[in-house]
């Protein structure tokens, strides 16, 4: 009696099983349509992706999981596969997903939005990669999410500001991208997060105090942005934090004396490059699990505190280029306290004021202690013997100190060394030749010192030195021909300022590799070596003040990347070799105080008399003298060739002479990441940034069509080109066949790898391959940037405002600023002038072509580049008297920069003749003159002067004008010491514009 229930019910359970199988594989098919949507926008080069078609289970897809109860994809793990192209937006279609990782490919493109669609998602790793654009708003909707992993991008926009909703987050890490505008305050709320990286953006404002409510967080990275203000007191309590890192910001304010109370699980607490005051807090050398402590480049004063000795897990303390002072002006006592570190790696304490001896006790720091920095102090005495016991240093550097005495032979037993920089001392005796044992040195210099004696023949050993600087000493007998055995030589060789004699032997041919010697200021004789025309990689050759005789070699016109040679002071005779003007890259040439005759040449070179000096050779004549002078050079002492103006057409250039002859740089790298492998930097350049075909670059340019060419420079040419997407790019070609090219591009690459900043141009890829008459092809690709170059809007026709020409100064000092302060190692950009400052067409500056730049480790430059060629005007003059590189010379740079974007006059004009200069001829008009020197075309907007409708008085203007000039006047003074540094510029520019934009709105 119940049969047609039951018949019923079954017929219903039959209905729903069938409709819930059809769903089921409706989903499924759902998940396959998605996945095979996301491959084909990917480019698969490893082929992990090939069983991803039709014909086979999804579930057995590679890097696809399932969830065995319903059958839906719920886990997605490409990681490391090499996929390039885009992120498909059916990948929101997967809805049953709760982990996506597709951390270290190659993909570019945005972020979907209908990634949140995903509601299930727990973990998202698209990091390291090339993604771009925002980070979409509906990423919120993901509320399961517990990781979200956004780092190591190209990332832009802000960071979305109600991020309250993630509230089960515990790890988010946004880090290495282009993100900017402030913190949000509502991280704070995110009670679950463990792990906060933000850094190396360009965020700015300060640092939430609500941060401070995260009572579970471990890790918090906020380094390298360019926050403000104060840290929170509230952060310095979340006791859970283990890595405390806010490095390489503006952040200001002294450290809490007890932040090793309140925050005693630290293991990592990175304070430097900001500008913290105050004291060294005591209580930080209390929290004996600590690893890492890096206080460097602040303002800290006071001494070290006690309590080191009790850091047994210590690996690293670096307190470099602050304003500590000893306890004890006799002993540096902190060295000994720090002999319990048996985990000390690295100990930098150079840069400050301690004084005193090194004690004896230096030897018993860690056997793991691989860097030991210690210049730039007041230290004396003599370096210890028992230095010798530290047998895993890699580097030492005691330079520019008061160290006497000798250098010790103990120090041959640190075999592992790379670096030694003793230069800058009173070191007295003669070099050990047990020196020559230490067979893994890139960088050896004693230079500036009192050592005396010969130069041991044992440096032969040395088969990977890059440098060697002997120079300003009292080194004496002839040059051993040992030293031109060491084939590695690639960097310099400075043995100039001694009291050398004897001939130059022939061996010096076998330095094939090296970029400039300087054997200046010796008493060295007998011929100039024919052979000296093999050393086939020279750009800088200085023999000055020497004694030598004969011809000048016909084969030093081999030598086709030579940009500076200087035979002055000599007693040369014979004619000068007219294939020196055939030296396209030549720069530089003195060739005064000889008994030169003949003819001088009219090509290359002799057709800019600013660039060359014959001075003090009387039996020379030119090619436009009467026929006599050119048959027999009897020119009677009175040389028809200008040579009055050729001494005073460019003072400047006679300054910089040392410099462009011989840098004399002094290293204090980290020789960790130091190279002479090119191909390692350009690897590591290319993992950075995903690369382009050369077909590619053909299509774009029609064949690199002339029509395509908009500039050319020492190392090769600039192309317009339009990829097949639409976008504009600026084309960077590589001329191999000039010497120093492969040098530039390294230079450029090494010093943008990990450059990120809106007022850098932007370097998009780079592309190194055959072209298509099988010739090698190197181009770097840069975004176009449509408002041409600084130097064409300076001297071009249109009108620039106080506000445009403010604006312009600040966008370039915000660049400079950061490649010095905010870039590890710092960056020194070496050729800073209007033609490589370019706008877009907001009128927004943008530094670019760092072909010539240095990098630098504490402020030394690193072997990257090693020679500075620079621009004529633009030059510091510190480089002309053998000045090492700097963050002060590119001020100097800025400062010639902002005059000339003032008064709209190069610095190489041709009124600025017999001593007079820009920065002399603005300085003597400086203040109350300053009218006469202002630009006329920027006088002709003083009466109008708009920015969104804001005007401000033609009076007025004049006071703001005053104020850039006084900032460019502060930056171009001679002497280095003296010269503000780029953070101090940007306040004050800030001060102005503040003002100036004050003025305008109350009027």
């Amino acid at each position: 009696m119940n049969f047609p229930f039951v018949y019923h019910s079954a017929t219903f359970l039959l209905l729903f099983a069938t409709h819930a199988m059809q769903s089921s594989s409706s989903n499924i098919l759902t998940d396959k349509e998605a996945l095979l949507s996301l491959k084909a926008l990917i480019t698969d080069p490893s082929n992990s992706l090939s069983s991803w078609n039709e014909t086979t289970t999804v579930c057995k897809w590679h890097g696809v999981s399932c969830n065995r109860a319903q059958q839906r994809v719920s886990g997605l793990d490409l990681q490391g596969l090499g996929l390039q192209g885009s992120i498909s937006p059916h990948i929101g279609n997967l809805s049953s997903l709760t982990f996506l990782n597709l951390q270290d490919n190659q993909l570019s493109g945005t972020i979907p939005s209908q990634l949140g669609s995903l509601s299930s998602l727990n973990i998202l790793n698209i990091s390291s990669n090339f993604i771009n654009g925002l980070i979409p708003q509906t990423i919120l909707n993901c509320y399961e999410l517990t990781v979200l992993d956004l780092s190591n991008n190209l990332i832009t926009g802000s960071i979305p500001q109600n991020l309250k909703l993630l509230s089960k987050l515990q790890i988010m890490k946004l880090g290495k991208n282009k993100l900017n505008g402030v913190i949000p305050n509502s991280i704070g709320n995110i009670s679950s997060l463990t792990f906060l990286d933000l850094g190396t953006n360009t965020l700015t404002g300060s640092i939430p105090n609500e941060l401070g409510h995260l009572y579970k967080l471990q890790h918090l990275e906020l380094s390298i942005n360019n926050l403000t203000g104060t840290v929170p007191p509230s952060l310095y309590n979340v006791s859970s934090l283990a890595f405390f890192a806010l490095s390489a910001n503006n952040l200001h304010g002294e450290i809490p004396a007890d932040v090793g109370f309140t925050l005693p699980n630290l293991i990592f607490f990175h304070l430097c490059m900001n500008e913290f005051t105050g004291l060294i807090p005591p209580s930080l050398h209390n929290v004996t699990k600590i690893q890492s402590i890096r206080l460097s480049y602040n303002f800290l004063d006071g001494s070290v505190p006690p309590g080191l000795n009790m850091l047994y897990e210590l690996t690293m303390y670096k307190i470099g280029y602050n304003r500590l002072v000893s306890t004890d002006t006799n002993v540096l006592h902190f060295i000994t306290s720090l002999a319990n570190c048996s985990k000390l790696k690295f100990l930098a304490f150079d840069g400050n004021f301690f004084e005193g001896v090194i004690p004896d006790t230096v030897g018993n720091l860690s056997t793991s202690l691989s860097s030991l920095y210690m210049g730039e102090n007041h230290i004396f005495g003599s370096i210890p013997k028992s230095i010798g016991q530290l047998t895993c240093l890699t580097l030492l550097n005691v330079s520019q100190n008061l160290i006497s005495g000798e250098i010790p032979e103990e120090i041959s037993k640190l075999s592992e060394l790379q670096e030694l920089l003793l230069s800058g001392n009173e070191i007295q005796g003669s070099i050990p030749a047990a020196l020559g044992s230490l067979t893994k040195l890139i960088n050896l210099d004693l230079s500036d010192n009192s050592l005396a004696g010969t130069i041991p023949s044992t440096f032969s050993n040395y088969q990977s030195l890059q440098s060697l600087d002997l120079s300003n000493n009292k080194l004496n007998a002839s040059i051993p021909t040992e030293i031109f055995s060491i084939s590695s030589l690639s960097s310099s060789l400075n043995l100039s300022r001694n009291l050398l004699s004897g001939p130059l032997p022939e061996e010096i041919e076998r330095l094939e590799n090296v970029v400039a010697i300087d054997f200046s200021d010796n008493l060295l004789s007998g011929d100039i070596p024919e052979s000296m025309g093999n050393c086939h990689s020279l750009q800088v050759l200085s023999l000055s003040n020497n004694s030598f005789t004969g011809f000048i070699p016909e084969q030093i016109s081999n030598l086709k990347g030579l940009q500076s040679l200087d035979l002055s002071s000599n007693q040369l005779s014979g004619s000068i070799p007219s294939d020196l003007g055939k030296l396209g890259g030549l720069q530089f040439l003195n060739l005064s105080f000889n008994d030169l005759q003949g003819v001088i040449p009219n090509e290359g070179i002799f057709k800019n008399p600013s660039r060359f000096h014959l001075q003090g050779n009387s039996k020379l004549c030119n090619s436009s003298s009467p026929s006599w002078c050119q048959q027999s050079c009897k020119c009677g002492g009175k040389i028809r060739f200008p040579i009055i103006i050729v001494i005073c057409v460019n003072v400047f250039v006679l300054v910089i002479v040392a410099w462009i002859v011989f840098t004399r740089t002094r290293r204090r790298k980290n020789p960790a990441k130091v190279s002479a492998n090119s191909n390692s930097n350009t690897n590591t350049f290319k993992s950075l940034h995903p690369l382009i075909s050369y077909e590619k670059l053909l299509r774009s340019t029609e064949n690199f069509s002339t029509s395509h060419l908009i500039g050319t420079g020492s190392f090769g040419s600039v192309f317009e080109g339009v990829l097949s997407d639409g976008m504009m790019i600026a084309i960077k070609v590589l001329n191999l066949a000039t010497d120093g090219a492969a040098r530039s591009f390294l230079a450029e690459c090494e010093a943008l790898k990990n450059a990120k900043h809106r007022n850098l141009v932007k370097l998009i890829t780079s592309c190194s391959s055959i072209d298509f008459e099988n010739r090698d092809f190197i181009a770097l690709v840069y975004e176009f940037m449509r408002g041409g170059s600084l130097e064409d809007l300076i001297h071009g026709a249109r009108e620039l405002s106080v506000l445009d020409r403010l604006n312009i100064a600040m966008d370039v000092a915000s660049a400079l600023d950061y490649l010095h302060n905010d870039c590890q190692p710092p960056v020194v950009h070496c050729d800073l002038k209007p033609s490589n400052v370019l706008l877009d067409e907001n009128m927004n500056a943008k530094v670019g072509d760092f072909g010539l730049a240095n990098l630098m480790v504490d402020q030394e430059p690193s072997s990257s580049t090693n020679w500075i060629k620079g621009s004529i005007g633009y030059i510091p003059p510190e480089y002309g008297y053998g000045g090492r590189v700097s963050t002060r010379g590119d001020v100097y740079s800025y400062g010639v920069m902002l005059l000339e974007l003032v008064t709209g006059k190069r610095p190489t004009n041709e009124v600025f003749q017999q001593g007079l200069s820009l920065e002399k001829w603005v300085r003597m008009a400086f203040p109350d003159r300053i009218m006469e020197v202002i630009d006329p075309k920027l006088v002709a907007t003083y009466e109008l002067t708009t920015n969104g409708g804001l005007m401000i008085s033609s009076e007025k203007q004049e006071v703001y004008m005053i104020s850039m000039v006084g900032v460019g006047l502060a930056c171009a003074t001679d002497t280095p010491e003296t010269r503000i540094g780029m953070r101090d510029v940007m306040h004050q520019l800030n001060d102005i514009k503040d003002t100036l934009i004050h003025e305008a709105l109350s009027n």
